[in-house]
């Protein structure tokens, strides 16, 4: 039986909530919409949320409240999504790509500053978009620091955790809860998150994204976007789907987690690298991937006479078009970071078959 690299986590209880919303013909936007916000509200603790039809409107509505003027540009990591610099393009706006590590996927402040530094003379930067890229974790905090906005799109880092609150932080948190028994997630810093719930985002809709501002000040701005028209709207036949991924996630991430302890023991006799994640954190295993030392074409070629499919870790993003020509190091992980298949649904032994595959790797 042929393995996947990607399979959404559809159980029955989300197959029932849906299915409850076909019966009731309440599909279009409605209460669901609203009760999906009510739900991450209580996980991500933030001030205002839009839940939209997709990541795209999300971003551009988020880059519209940032007050941004055609002819200034946005900077982004050279590993984001596709869809950012068509956004960038429909806005008349600049892209301004910043490059990446080999030991770490995702913009540093150093590299934005170097970025920021060689930048065409009279370019204006308006904003920063913070993707945390494969779900790793990226220094927000130093980033905001730098003045710009910065928008951060956590669609694959849900769930992912900063370290573990002190007994301040628990005595200081909402209505006195600990960080375990929130369920707690990366502390956000930018203007506006995005939360994307597409197919292979950490939790998914079917399609559609979660736009929401953290701070009363920021909310206040989002605000001014809650009378949009309905089209722009993310329809309760999706909401309720988005619903149970929510109330399902830990387990989910637990699931991974445990998968990715079986890859990482196979990795370690492997000469092909891992990316390395803070060790503040608690990464949500989002992706097992490993950046190789031989081609990718072979890796992928080998896994497919054992029923595996493996896929480049990167052909969806900027880098991974050919989009990026100053970007070396983001260039070169888009040739040779391949995926394993890591999620809930897997079974057992798939698992194992798997962590065969990644030990014998060429």
């Amino acid at each position: 039986m042929r393995i996947e690299v990607y399979s959404p986590t559809i159980r029955r209880k989300e197959m029932d909530a849906v299915l409850t919303a076909m019966v009731e013909e309440k599909i279009g936007p409605g209460e669901r919409n609203r009760f999906l916000i009510q739900t991450a509200k209580e996980k991500l603790r933030f001030d205002y949320a839009l839940a939209l039809r997709s990541p795209v409107a999300a971003l551009h509505l988020a880059l519209k409240a940032l007050n941004v003027k055609a002819g200034q540009a946005v900077l982004i990591s050279a590993l984001s999504p596709r869809y950012y610099l068509q956004v960038i393009e429909d806005l008349s706006l600049v892209p301004l790509f910043c490059d990446v590590s080999f030991d770490f996927p995702c913009m540093s402040r150093e590299q934005i500053e170097k970025t920021m530094a060689d930048k065409p003379a009279g370019l204006e930067i308006c904003a920063i978009v913070l993707h945390h890229t494969l779900g790793f974790l990226p220094d927000a905090l130093a980033v905001t620091e730098l003045g710009l906005p910065v928008i951060e799109d956590i669609s694959q880092s849900y769930g992912s955790r900063q370290k573990a609150a002190t007994k301040k932080d628990e005595s200081d948190s909402p209505e006195g809860k600990s960080a375990k028994e929130e369920e707690p997630q990366v502390k956000l810093h930018g203007a506006f998150c995005i939360l994307g719930l597409e197919e292979r985002d950490m939790l998914t809709s079917g399609g559609g994204a979660l736009l929401f501002a953290m701070n009363r000040r920021d909310g206040t701005v989002l605000r001014n976007y809650s009378a949009i028209p309905d089209e722009y709207c993310l329809p309760d036949i999706n909401a309720a789907l988005a619903i149970v991924q929510f109330r399902e996630a830990q387990r989910n991430i637990e699931k991974r987690a445990a998968i990715a302890r079986v890859y990482t023991q196979s990795s370690l006799r492997t000469r092909h690298k891992r990316f390395i994640a803070p060790e503040e954190g608690e990464y949500n295993n989002y992706s097992f991937a490993l950046v190789l030392e031989t081609g990718l074409k072979d890796v992928v070629a080998y896994a497919r006479k054992k029923d595996i499919i493996v896929t480049n870790a990167f052909e969806n993003t900027l880098a991974g078009a050919g989009l990026c020509e100053h970007s070396p190091v983001s260039n070169s992980l888009a040739l040779r970071t391949v995926l394993f298949p890591i999620y809930p649904r897997l079974r057992f032994q798939d698992a194992e078959r798997v962590s065969k595959l990644i030990m014998t790797l060429p």
